[in-house]
């Protein structure tokens, strides 16, 4: 199973998107510091998943929501305010 997330800071309008196979094991790398553009950012929390069976469905929906369009979407639908 192939999970794309969408985290929300809990310091900062930041979002973030990525794709796992261990959703719990990611967000806990992502607050630990372990990645470079959500450690400035952190506390994070889960705003949305998704679980798709294949990689390729997975991957296509991550570069969605990375996007213009997707970007455009997630500010529509969770508030996220991004400069």
């Amino acid at each position: 199973m192939h999970i794309v997330y969408i985290l929300s800071s809990l310091v900062a309008k930041k979002s973030y998107v990525g794709m796992t196979d261990d959703l719990d094991r990611r967000l806990l790398e992502h607050n630990s510091g372990k990645s470079k553009y959500t450690s400035s950012y952190a506390p994070w929390k889960v705003i949305y998943e998704e679980k798709h069976q294949s990689l390729a469905d997975a991957r296509n929906r991550e570069k969605y929501f990375k996007s213009t369009s997707g970007r455009r979407l997630l500010k529509k639908i969770f508030s996220i305010i991004e400069d």
